[in-house]
């Protein structure tokens, strides 16, 4: 199995979210061809979730099957969510920094905080 040949979790993480982000991004091509760019959105999003449950789930932590962890996995996203907006705000608008920078900040802060607290989730 793949995931027994990566050792490191963070590391399958990041290849889940990887895989994740390509899966989610190509949701959102194929609906856009019969849905409005904002209904594409919101279903790719939600779909992202339901995959990072899975790939988490099985693929980075092994963790056994939970509703709970199921139904609290979209906190998790909805807080870094947050935080990477007020990261990307407090780059540009106080720093004064490149736009085009921010979310590369942005997934630089979140994406090890996302891994801790998701892997606190699913332990």
């Amino acid at each position: 199995m793949v995931a027994r040949q990566i050792t490191s979790p963070f590391v399958r993480f990041l290849v889940s979210g990887g895989v994740n982000t390509l899966g989610t991004y190509l949701l959102y091509l194929a609906l856009l061809q019969v849905l409005p760019y904002w209904q594409s959105y919101a279903i790719a999003f939600v779909s992202g979730i339901a995959l990072a449950y899975v790939l988490n789930r099985f693929f980075v932590f092994g963790a056994p099957r939970s509703e709970k962890k199921a139904a609290m996995l979209p906190l998790v996203y909805l807080a870094q969510y947050l935080l990477g907006a007020l990261i990307v705000y407090l780059w540009v608008d106080v720093l004064h920094l490149p736009a085009a920078m921010a979310p590369l900040a942005s997934i630089l802060i979140t994406i090890p905080l996302t891994f801790a607290a998701s892997r606190w989730l699913f332990r």
